[in-house]
């Protein structure tokens, strides 16, 4: 069994604030931050809402001019987010041993938006007109060396690309690097470069919704659920076992992982069950509590009516009838990618903080045979223990318990 991790600090960029304390107060507020794009003319496509990071200047954070040339948008933004996960861990990492801390990140993609940049020069200008950044930028693995790269840090390295469940499976890893007696690792997803490339991608899975009024287009959990809306942003957190954060001086901390379970969904055809409440009975089994210990769930809520139904299937199976309050707050935000999860995650944490549930935004008619507690108004209730799920296209699972220090 792996250990509990413990949660030092945490960095969040999203949609909806810059720092976990802008991002906690609009969603608080029940604030949405979708709107039409601006990344670039979406007007020729059926989709044309997202969930963008408005005001975000890399150079104002600290991004050097000379990684702007080499960077996508994505991967400034992921700098930013290790570069406060640090500071709110009081960590320096380089006065840490030499080998002792870990980079572990999900993408969903890479740097589409500076893929498609460098294409375009190709097919335009002539190759000589590519940069030679295009190499690496474009990496679904540049988030984890360039964090790596910026602070020196030789510890074990890694990305897991599962899609919207990166973010919770990116913290597995780091769990099992703490278990083999790495002192430190900063882990999640930050993801989503809206470009015309990354965007005929997405709509070609089937899944985005083409409603283009930016509180009707992602409602999961409601009779009008058609899709989601993308977006961009995420959270990465350094996370230590107990006793790593005690060596350091360290005596509270935001949260605790207790449990993870991820799983594997049947292939389309066989008539077998999808296997996300396995995820979350591995999970509940890992942290050694019940059901009836979970104070919230963050659901996956792809906004897709049978894949709701398929969530609202295994909650009520699990927690039964209207068993447990359940949340959606990426309805502010849009899908990240690889960064929706670590963004629930990371919300979850401020949640367990000052014991509030935050609201699901714009859902006005739950589908009543769900048999779900949808929350859609703050709910001011101690929370003590919460259950993050999430669901990555292809049939990827993913659950995490986490607890209040204990």
């Amino acid at each position: 069994m792996t250990p509990p991790a413990v949660i030092t600090g945490m960095g969040v960029i999203a949609p909806t604030g810059l720092g976990a304390a802008s991002h906690w107060s609009r969603t608080l507020a029940g604030r949405a931050a979708i709107g039409p794009v601006a990344g670039f003319d979406a007007g020729p496509y059926p989709s044309r809402l997202a969930g963008e990071i408005a005001g975000f200047d890399p150079r104002a954070h600290g991004i050097p001019s000379r990684l702007l040339p080499q960077t996508d948008h994505m991967t400034r933004l992921a700098l930013v987010a290790a570069e406060w996960a640090f500071e709110d861990a009081g960590v320096d990492p380089a006065a840490m041993p030499e080998y002792g801390v870990g980079v572990v990140t999900a993408s969903s993609a890479g740097g589409f938006a500076f893929g498609h940049r460098e294409l375009h020069n190709l097919w335009s200008k002539g190759p000589e007109h590519v940069s030679a950044y295009q190499s690496f930028a474009w990496f679904y693995a540049v988030n984890t060396g360039q964090i790596s790269i910026r602070h020196g840090l030789r510890g074990p390295g890694g990305v897991v690309v599962t899609e919207q469940a990166g973010g919770l499976d990116a913290l597995t890893k780091a769990r099992r690097h703490l278990r083999d007696g790495v002192p430190m690792v900063i882990a999640g997803g930050v993801d989503g470069s809206p470009s015309p490339w990354g965007w005929v991608a997405q709509l070609a899975g089937g899944r985005i919704s083409t409603v283009n009024d930016p509180e009707r287009a992602y409602l999961p959990f409601d009779e009008d659920a058609a899709g989601h809306v993308p977006g961009e942003g995420g959270a990465l957190f350094v996370l230590e076992s107990p006793e790593s954060a005690r060596a350091r001086g360290v005596r509270s901390w935001h949260a605790e992982i207790a449990g993870q379970g991820s799983t594997f969904d049947p292939a389309p055809g066989t008539g077998r069950p999808p296997n996300l409440r396995r995820a979350a009975e591995l999970a509940l089994d890992e942290a050694g509590l019940d059901p009836a210990d979970i104070d919230v769930v963050f659901a996956d809520a792809a906004g897709v009516p049978e894949l709701d139904r398929a969530e609202a299937d295994a909650l009520r199976g699990l927690f039964g009838p209207q068993g447990v309050p359940v949340t959606a707050p990426k309805t502010m935000t849009g899908r990240l990618g690889a960064g929706g999860a670590a963004l629930d995650l990371a919300t979850a944490v401020l949640s367990i903080r000052d014991g509030v549930i935050p609201p699901t935004a714009n859902v006005r008619r739950p589908v009543a045979d769900y048999g779900i507690d949808l929350v859609r108004a703050p709910r001011h209730v101690p929370v003590s223990a919460a259950l993050v799920l999430a669901r990555g296209h292809g049939g990827f699972n993913a659950a995490a318990v986490l607890t209040r220090q204990r």
